[in-house]
């Protein structure tokens, strides 16, 4: 059950599924968007802090510049900052003994911006349109209850 677009490129709903049974065995691009990774990498607050700090200093920084956020050792910063790196959250690159972190801006805001329009679509498919909210609505129906 894939989803057709429109002419401004934003998936319009398909017919959701009458059971979590059946919406397991349709795939949609919102399958391929949840990578566990990616959200183990924001599930820790000190990654998520070390990710803010980056993206607000808005360039590339060390491994000590940004352990000056959060008040862990040095080493912890930097397995921190390697989980986001393999999260595809921020990329690093060498300048002699220092690596240097940095944000990867268009990867992260596309990814959060599909995800955002899908789960949209997902919920406009609902027929009461109550954004996966109890609705009152039979759950064949809807599937949300």
């Amino acid at each position: 059950m894939y989803m057709q677009t429109t002419s401004n490129g934003k998936p319009t709903p398909a017919r959701k599924a009458a059971t979590p049974r059946q919406a397991s065995r349709s795939r949609r691009p919102i399958d391929a968007m949840l990578h566990a990774a990616t959200f183990k990498a924001l599930g820790d607050k000190t990654r998520v802090s070390l990710l803010a700090c980056a993206a607000k200093c808005g360039r590339a920084c060390s491994v000590s510049e940004l352990a000056a956020c959060c008040s862990v050792d040095l080493s912890v910063v930097s397995r921190h900052l390697r989980t986001l790196e393999r999260a595809g959250l921020m990329q690093s690159r060498r300048r002699g003994q220092k690596i240097l972190y940095s944000v990867r801006y268009a990867d992260v805001a596309g990814l959060l911006r599909r995800l955002a329009d899908e789960l949209d679509a997902c919920a406009a498919a609902c027929p009461a349109g109550c954004s996966g909210k109890s609705c009152g609505v039979d759950t064949k129906e809807c599937g949300c209850g």
